[in-house]
């Protein structure tokens, strides 16, 4: 997997939760590159269902 490729659990959350794909959809691509890497240190279905959650609440802290 390359390093910008979006993780598949990554995705389907995302399919899941409409809110969480407009933002995601808004974002720049330096947001959207920032995000993608972050995706990349989740290890488990919880885990990324909390970032896709966070997405669409306006709470995921990108640092």
């Amino acid at each position: 997997m390359s390093e910008k490729e979006l993780p598949l659990s990554f995705v389907m959350n995302l399919a899941q939760n409409e809110a969480a794909l407009k933002r995601f959809e808004a974002m720049s691509k330096n947001e959207k590159d920032e995000l993608i890497n972050k995706t990349h240190s989740v290890h488990s279905r919880d885990e990324m269902r909390s970032l896709v959650n966070s997405l669409s609440e306006g709470t995921l802290n990108m640092q």
